[in-house]
């Protein structure tokens, strides 16, 4: 199992390559805010445990195992900041640094249980509208 660290740079990477269709050491180093030796070891690192390949001054390319990682984590945030927005938090900013203060803290069989009541919610207008009356009734208090 990839560390939190990890998952961060392989989410990061696979949605650089869904992109742009390849991710570089300087492109990951801009999108995760950090130093590029730190990316460039922590690229060693998913090379070594066959998440990617690396090869020096060429690049980088995910292997199928890191693929399906990284399209793992993409949707597990994806459903994160989709409930967030379901259940009224609407500052962008802040889903975004509540999901990642988050996602590495929930089981799979919790994020299972959370993606289950996003679809169920987004599938029932009615009853997301009778949430969000809640929602404003009980802030007005």
């Amino acid at each position: 199992m990839p560390t939190p660290s990890m998952e961060d740079y392989l989410e990061k990477i696979y949605q650089l390559v869904e992109k742009k269709g390849y991710a570089r050491a300087a492109d990951i180093a801009d999108a995760l805010e950090v130093n590029p030796s730190s990316v460039t070891k922590m690229i060693q690192k998913l090379d070594k445990d066959d998440y990617l390949i690396y090869e020096r001054y060429r690049g980088l390319i995910l292997t199928d195992k890191g693929k399906k990682v990284g399209k793992k984590l993409v949707e597990r945030h994806y459903v994160l900041e989709e409930f967030l927005r379901i259940i009224g938090v609407d500052d962008e900013e802040r889903v975004y640094r509540d999901v990642e203060g988050i996602e590495h803290h929930l089981s799979p069989k919790s994020i299972l249980a959370i993606e289950t009541l996003v679809e169920f919610l987004k599938d029932h207008d009615e009853i997301k509208k009778m949430l969000d009356d809640y929602r404003k009734n009980f802030e007005d208090k």
